[in-house]
């Protein structure tokens, strides 16, 4: 996050690095904290979650996707990154494998190395959408893999699985005895595809979500694992001993966001829209990478052909411009020459943007 950094010491920034949706919590949600924590609930709970927060979960599996998901199997966390983690601890062995996308969000390998696991990975093309290739999988796939990462709607790409391709995969990691891992943190906001889960298609996987994303609830730190049947208790022992437990008031507060919050359809327009403007204008400074990101809230920018790598390309469009951007290497080999913007900021700051960058391309 050294461009983070960079940015936070320039005045009049427009900030395109960084995955912060720019509209508020449900006002439920902010309401049910702040009445929670004032009646006193900021105790420990149980380590799972508060049963009421679980059953709002697994009544959300139900409605959005058709499946039933009981309580026994849903660990509530201190966001998606320690449950990930705890994941990790659970299916990688020291010296295992983890097969991950190319390119895949940061800090992937980081967790996985926590593990003492290594990583493979398969490599995805922007031509096809970012859609992965079966027969790659299967490729990568050998007697050391433990675990197979997948994550839809996607970040660096905003790409978005077919019901095909995470069929296939679900498949495959079945015939194969390698753990299906799927972070739908991202769930909800899909605009241009419908993003399938995992337990569609069976429950021999684990899910990762929470509420940050689709409900603004970034800085909340709330997120859950849905764990196999056959690991609940090793995932029980992880929680337990080193997450503890989430914040009290903040289950609450996410349970009333699951069950009575914000309105995603209004919301995925305007990320639809945000994207449209973006991706056109890459396409005017000749940056497009010839996909349109299905969900989520970010886009590939390809600057090979610009002097100096993505790192160096990234400070400068920063120095001369004001505008924030990721550099793509850390996502992965197939992201090496990119620059990751996010729209998930406002139209304001897009519109904004696109006008630096309109003159600062006219002037190179």
């Amino acid at each position: 996050m050294e461009v983070l950094e960079k940015a936070g010491k320039l005045d009049d920034v427009v900030h395109l690095e960084v995955g912060e949706p720019d509209f508020e919590p449900p006002a439920i949600a902010r309401e049910v904290a702040s009445e929670s924590a004032a009646h006193g609930e900021v105790s420990y709970t149980n380590a799972r979650g508060k049963e009421s927060l679980r059953e709002a979960i697994s009544d959300y599996y139900e409605r959005q996707y058709g499946v039933e998901v009981p309580l026994n199997r849903i660990f509530v966390t201190p966001g998606s990154s320690p449950a990930l983690l705890a994941v990790m601890l659970d299916v990688v062995d020291p010296g295992s494998e983890v097969v991950l996308t190319d390119p895949h969000y940061a800090p992937y390998p980081n967790f996985v190395r926590q593990a003492e696991g290594e990583t493979t990975t398969v490599e995805l093309d922007p031509e096809t959408g970012f859609e992965p290739q079966i027969a790659d999988f299967e490729a990568a796939v050998g007697p050391e893999t433990a675990g197979l990462l997948i994550n839809s709607p996607a970040n660096p790409t905003g790409a978005v699985l077919s019901p095909e391709s995470v069929e296939a995969l679900v498949d495959l990691a079945e015939r194969t005895g390698t753990r299906l891992i799927s972070d739908e943190i991202y769930h909800g906001l899909d605009f241009d595809a419908e993003a399938h889960s995992v337990l569609e298609y069976t429950d021999d996987a684990f899910v990762l979500d929470g509420v940050s994303k689709r409900y603004g609830m970034t800085g909340w730190r709330l997120g859950w694992i849905i764990a196999p049947p056959d690991e609940e208790q090793a995932i029980n022992r992880l929680v337990q001993n080193f997450l503890i437990c989430a914040p009290n008031h903040v289950q609450d507060a996410a349970e009333a966001a699951i069950r009575e919050g914000a309105g995603l359809d209004s919301i995925r327009d305007t990320y639809r829209e945000r994207r449209d403007l973006l991706l056109d204008a890459a396409r005017d400074w000749g940056l497009d990478m010839g996909y349109t990101p299905a969900g989520a809230y970010y886009l590939l920018l390809d600057v090979s052909s610009l002097p100096g790598d993505a790192f160096e390309v990234a400070d400068r469009i920063l120095e001369e411009t004001g505008v924030a951007m990721t550099p793509g290497p850390d996502f992965g080999t197939q992201a090496e020459n990119t620059l990751r913007a996010s729209f998930a900021t406002s139209t304001a700051d897009i519109e904004e943007a696109i006008e630096r960058l309109d003159a600062y391309f006219e002037s190179h």
